[in-house]
């Protein structure tokens, strides 16, 4: 039996000779299926990210679904990293068992926040995400680690007025220029829905600083989409690595969950595998 420990955190990964030779693979059932197999599964809580709603799940979580996950597919508010942390964390509390998080572009800063609070998280699984460290700002990270080939986004304002009468500002894509910046190996018309239903973001959001950094205690994974015009594959790459994440790379869009669902499940797969 070989071990890997993440910062306080230890997972077995048993191979299957070994594992034989030590009886812990358990016999198969009348019906071929072994009681590994049967065993429950964590819950893998999907969460979206800027300019994206829980739709963008759809293909990975009917993958997850048919392979025996429960899955929580959670509409993330985008009113700021303090609030949607705390949030997420609420709602976390009333999953049952143990968690598996995924968070796509800056729901990545809200699993790590939210994350620390719960004590049954497994493993966090960062798609084309943000994964910061306490202390840092998304707008902070963006500029620090500016890449000249990543064009900036096409990003609009508009302003609205609160009930106590302060002014908010939103954040969102122009709809005319999002399938390139977002999700240029989409097909056209789902990239057109993607951009006519996006959800803006509040400003805010990206001058927060982080709270907590739960992947210095969970493990986690990281897939890398080479292709990104809304994060700079450079960027992903090395806050996975501070991370020691384990890191799976695709030639993809920032939507590659829409675009490459089967390699997105197949990361959450890895980290369910290794921390069972």
């Amino acid at each position: 039996m070989s071990t890997f420990k993440h910062h306080g955190r230890t997972a077995a990964v048993v191979g299957s000779a070994a594992a034989v030779i030590s009886g812990l693979v358990p016999a198969a059932h009348a019906d071929g299926q072994s009681a590994e197999s049967t065993r429950p599964k964590p819950t893998v809580v999907l969460v979206h990210g800027a300019f994206a709603d829980a739709s963008g799940w759809e293909q990975t979580a009917s993958r997850l679904r048919h392979q025996g996950f429960p899955v929580r597919a959670v509409s993330n508010p985008l009113r700021g990293l303090d609030y949607d942390s705390a949030y997420l964390a609420g709602l976390l509390k009333g999953v049952k068992g143990p968690k598996i998080l995924v968070g796509h572009s800056y729901a990545g800063a809200v699993i790590t926040n939210a994350a620390a609070e719960i004590p049954d998280v497994r493993a966090l699984v960062y798609v084309a995400a943000f994964a910061p460290d306490k202390g840092e700002s998304l707008g902070g990270l963006l500029e620090q680690h500016h890449d000249p080939s990543v064009p900036p986004l096409p990003q609009q304002a508009f302003q609205f007025t609160r009930p106590d009468g302060s002014t908010g500002t939103e954040v969102s894509l122009d709809p005319a220029k999002f399938a390139a910046a977002f999700a240029a190996d989409v097909p056209a018309k789902e990239a057109a829905f993607m951009a006519a239903s996006q959800r803006p973001i509040a400003a805010e959001a990206f001058g927060e600083a982080t709270k907590q950094a739960a992947w210095k205690e969970i493990p986690s994974w990281a897939l890398i989409a080479k292709k990104d015009k809304a994060i700079a594959p450079s960027l992903e790459r090395f806050m996975a690595k501070r991370a020691e994440a384990h890191i799976t790379e695709v030639n993809s869009s920032h939507a590659v969950m829409v675009s490459h669902p089967d390699v997105v499940t197949d990361v959450i797969r890895q980290a369910y595998r290794a921390t069972r």
